[in-house]
This record gives C-alpha cells, structure tokens and sequence, in this order.
C-alpha cells in the first residue's frame, strides 16, 4: 500500500504523487482510491486501491536510476522490424511493462525513427504518450522542469 505524498508509476499513464486517499461511490459500487496529481499536465487520476498489483504501480525510480535511464538514450540502436504493425505491437508491451528502462528504449527508437524515415500516425501518438510517460517519471525522479528533461532526452539522444 501507498501513502499521501508517495510518489508512484501507473503504467500506460505516467507517474504521480498520490494527493489523497478518498473513499468514492462510482456505478452504486464504494471503493477507495488513490487519487494522483501528476507533474506533467496537472492531471488527476484515481487508481482504486485493491487493483495496485493487477496494473503494476510501483514506485518512482531514484536519482541514480534516472541517471541511467539518460545514460541508456546515448549511443546506436539496434534494428526493429521493419513492418509497423509488428514493431507498433512489440513498443506497446514494452510500454505496458512499465519498466522505465522499456519505455525509454521506445521513446529513443521511435525519435530516431522519425527523424530518419517519418512515423505513422499510430507511431507518432505512440512516441507523445511513451515520452510524456518517461518525462512524468524522470521529473520527478530528478526533481527537474518537465521542459529541462524534454531537452536533456533530446540532447542524449542526439537531436
């Protein structure tokens, strides 16, 4: 269980600091929720309490993981396949898995990728909710500006 102030991951949505703990009827059913204020784009989510294991929230990674999530942008990639539905498909697992080190993997593809040959709409949506995923964690794991870790993602990767 997660604590007011605690800072968590939600997959396929992004970190956040848990606001408050609230008890909410929703379709005559009461349930208790997280509610999380995330650093990017002032949004709220509510994430009901009993289903923390089922969606993988965890907690935020330290400076010194962050350090190497920028670390791990640098340098040359590796081939992905070449027919987009099969390479949007595997990008999505990895975003799902909610492993930064995954996310940030996609997020360097997907920009070097555009960069080179242009990405599909579907691709490019990807890359926008994938890198606001990695910035949400990253700010506040390095308790940075949400437009400094933009920048520095780019610098690493070479943009």
């Amino acid at each position: 269980m997660f604590d007011i102030g605690d800072k968590i991951v939600y997959p396929m949505h992004g970190a956040g600091i848990i606001e408050s703990i609230e008890e909410k009827e929703i379709l005559g059913e009461k349930k208790r929720y997280y509610i999380m204020k995330m650093p990017v784009g002032e949004m709220k989510v509510m994430i009901p309490t009993n289903c923390v294991n089922d969606v993988g929230i965890r907690e935020v990674i330290d400076k010194s993981i962050a350090d190497k999530v920028f670390r791990s942008l640098e340098g040359s990639i590796e081939e992905q396949p070449s027919n987009w539905n099969k390479r949007y498909r595997e990008n999505m697992i990895k975003i799902k898995s909610g492993n930064v080190f995954d996310v940030a993997d996609v997020v360097k593809h997907l920009i070097i990728r555009e960069k080179q040959k242009g990405l599909s709409m579907g691709e490019r949506k990807m890359l926008n909710s994938a890198k606001q995923i990695l910035i949400s964690e990253l700010v506040l794991a390095e308790g940075m500006d949400p437009d400094e870790v933009e920048e520095l993602i780019n610098c690493k990767i070479g943009l």
